[in-house]
């Protein structure tokens, strides 16, 4: 039982905490909280706008809607919950004075908040291209949501390794910026595995990435498409990361302290 109160109390700080962020960040006037669905919403949309003008409708017998909504939304959630993460700490460093705060709940708020947004966006794209006869009901809705909840998994050790950096060297903030754009061509957004020569997908595969991404493809497109994933190696990776992710970011209060 002590267990159960234990996660009900820290369950109580990390909702607190979205709370506060969600007003702070958004504000109450306008549409508030609703622009953390709006925001990648607006962006999956420009750049799908963007590449319906430039690309044909299929590639590789793909069609390009659906294509573009699995790897951009998947991309934007990667680096919405590593970019606001980088200063998580800084900006919340008083409530650090409170007991029942810790370093993690800060993270576990942010990341969270990021993707129950992009979720939502995610959600509303689908709906969209749906009503416009672009892509029809997921073939396999346990694939989409386990490659979908890999991808935040692995976006939340990112998250945390990125922010412990950033906390031990100042430039790393200038860097992070670079690093998320150097994800793009690695983390199978705007690519299938199957497409490329069988030399460079055994390679592509040792990335964790790609096998989250196309999982989620692999729900939304089923057998018509040919997808490569592992689950196994996809999740290993996911809680590697985690735990690189939280040994950089141990004593992070004592840090805060001493600056």
């Amino acid at each position: 039982m002590s267990s159960v109160r234990a996660l009900q109390s820290h369950s109580r700080v990390v909702g607190a905490l979205m709370m506060r962020e969600l007003i702070t960040r958004f504000g109450r006037d306008g549409l508030g909280f609703l622009w953390l669905v709006g925001e990648p919403l607006l962006f999956c949309l420009g750049v799908l706008g963007l590449w319906a003008l430039i690309r044909p409708e299929y590639e590789h017998g793909v069609r390009l809607g659906p294509m573009v909504m699995t790897g951009y939304m998947a991309l934007l959630l990667l680096r919405h919950q590593i970019g606001w993460s980088l200063n998580a700490l800084s900006a919340n460093q008083g409530l650090l004075m409170h007991r029942g705060v810790a370093v993690l709940h800060l993270y576990l708020a942010r990341n969270l908040l990021e993707f129950l947004g992009a979720t939502a966006a995610f959600a509303a794209v689908y709906v969209l291209l749906a009503a416009l006869g672009q892509v029809g009901p997921p073939q396999d809705w346990t694939l989409m949501y386990g490659g979908w909840g890999l991808l935040g998994l692995m976006g939340f050790g990112l998250a945390l390794i990125f922010a412990g950096l950033a906390q031990r060297y100042a430039v790393m903030e200038r860097i992070v910026p670079l690093l998320t754009y150097a994800m793009i061509p690695i983390s199978g957004a705007f690519f299938m595995v199957s497409w490329l020569p069988p030399a460079v997908q055994e390679a592509v595969l040792w990335i964790p990435l790609p096998h989250a991404v196309e999982m989620l493809r692999a729900g939304v497109f089923g057998e018509f498409v040919e997808t490569h994933w592992n689950p196994v190696y996809a999740s290993v990776w996911s809680g590697i990361l985690i735990l690189l992710g939280l040994a950089l970011t141990a004593g992070a209060r004592d840090r805060l302290e001493t600056e």
